[in-house]
């Protein structure tokens, strides 16, 4: 008998109807006109939308980033079976663009508008510019300021999970090994670390909080090199190449803000001879399936589950709420998971 996975299972249990249950709690702290381009593009997709009771505008900040590739399939498919009409567009990766396709969307006079954004330092600017139309934002994934959130109360939410659990669970997964980090025994943990977009609160905070985490365990740390690879597996694969020459053996830890750049560094690792396990360390964040797979095959340290479903659902949930016109709290969290060599068959 096969075994369904945990995304098939949550997928499936997952209720999105008309109960809309969120768990909130306290949240932490962190040209307007449209393209014609943008606006035939966009109007394509909303002739395309199925009929519903209420028109939602998605904007995501990029459709080649593997995880949003899978939060945005799963946010789809939770607003669909609740019956609202769902457009869904790219910014690709460009804030301008993003902009022309907000603009478009509140000309066409969407009911609630989910902003995935494209650079967190220009939220104020999108709530400015929502915000005359009184429609609702659900942000979700890259969290504004609280600040931005505040100057929109009732109207505007954020959905997500917090990024300092995923910087404090790689930190952890490396203190769980059996050498606590230190491979060559001399008391001192020296690693370097593949960021992501430095504008985006989750690269800052796994960044800062992985190494909390051993700096709160009374280990002595050494950061050899940190590489800004804004999320990108060919990126990381050649800084970490380019690592691996010059520092060698010195090299004890592998810190990935994603595991997008996590599979980069392993071509690099395996290419080098190295072996994860035995003679270095390498973490990620997000439980893509090769990278499971890898934590499975003893290819990688481990990962942190960045739950796409459980976010999914949050938003589909709180955009209903909206539709509904009932009260929506300012933040939604969806907690983290370690994913070890103990439990990442689950995940698969």
């Amino acid at each position: 008998m096969k075994m369904i996975s945990r995304r098939d299972f949550m997928k499936a249990s997952a209720v999105v109807g008309a109960a809309g249950v969120l768990t909130a709690c306290g949240g932490s702290s962190s040209s307007t006109a449209a393209s014609s381009t943008a606006a035939s593009s966009v109007a394509a997709s909303s002739a395309a939308a199925s009929t519903g009771s209420a028109n939602v505008g998605v904007c995501i900040y990029q459709f080649a980033d593997n995880f949003m590739t899978l939060y945005r399939t799963d946010l789809e498919e939770y607003l669909k079976d609740m019956g609202y009409a769902v457009t869904i567009v790219d910014g690709k990766n460009d804030q301008n663009t993003q902009t022309e396709q907000i603009n478009t969307f509140l000309q066409q006079g969407v009911d609630v508008l989910i902003i995935n954004p494209v650079q967190t330092t220009s939220a104020q600017t999108i709530v400015d510019t929502i915000s005359p139309s009184g429609t609702p934002i659900v942000f979700i994934n890259r969290e504004p300021d609280k600040a931005v959130l505040d100057s929109y109360a009732g109207k505007c939410c954020y959905v997500g999970a917090d990024a300092r659990q995923s910087g404090t669970y790689q930190g952890e997964l490396i203190l769980e090994t059996s050498t606590q980090g230190d491979i060559n025994g001399d008391g001192k943990i020296t690693y370097i670390m593949c960021k992501g977009d430095p504008e985006n609160i989750d690269a800052q905070y796994r960044t800062e909080y992985s190494i909390k985490a051993l700096t709160d365990a009374g280990k002595e740390v050494e950061c050899l090199y940190e590489y800004l690879d804004n999320w990108d597996q060919t990126t990381a694969q050649q800084d970490v190449a380019n690592a691996l020459a010059q520092y060698g053996d010195k090299i004890e830890v592998v810190f990935c803000n994603n595991d997008a750049m996590a599979l980069g560094a392993l071509q690099s690792i395996e290419q080098a001879g190295r072996k994860v396990g035995e003679d270095i360390y390498l973490v990620g964040v997000d439980a893509l399936k090769e990278a499971v797979q890898n934590v499975v095959d003893g290819k990688m340290t481990g990962t942190v589950l960045n739950d796409d479903v459980g976010q999914a659902t949050a938003a589909a949930d709180a955009t209903k709420l909206f539709v509904d016109g009932k009260d929506v709290e300012e933040y939604y969290w969806v907690d983290y998971v370690k994913v070890t060599t103990e439990n990442a068959s689950q995940y698969l």
